[in-house]
């Protein structure tokens, strides 16, 4: 995957705690502890805005659209 090189600013707190997850192993560096963290927040951000957006759903007009020609079709399947 092509990978771009950029400059952030963070704070200093945040930081040695960011280190010390480094130096422990936790991550095997900076960038690849920031782009985990980053990651997972458009995860989050997405699942977000997915469930905001099924949220705005009615379920009882879904589930009529879901069996619409249901009962037409049954007629026609054969009996087993």
């Amino acid at each position: 995957m092509a990978a771009s090189k950029i400059a952030i600013t963070i704070d200093d707190k945040t930081l040695k705690q960011l280190d010390l997850l480094v130096k422990s192993n936790f991550f095997a560096n900076r960038s690849k502890a920031i782009q985990q963290a980053v990651n997972e927040k458009l995860m989050r951000m997405e699942k977000r805005r997915l469930a905001k957006e099924c949220a705005k759903l009615n379920p009882e007009f879904e589930q009529s659209l879901s069996e619409e020609g249901f009962s037409s079709e049954l007629e026609e399947w054969p009996e087993y």
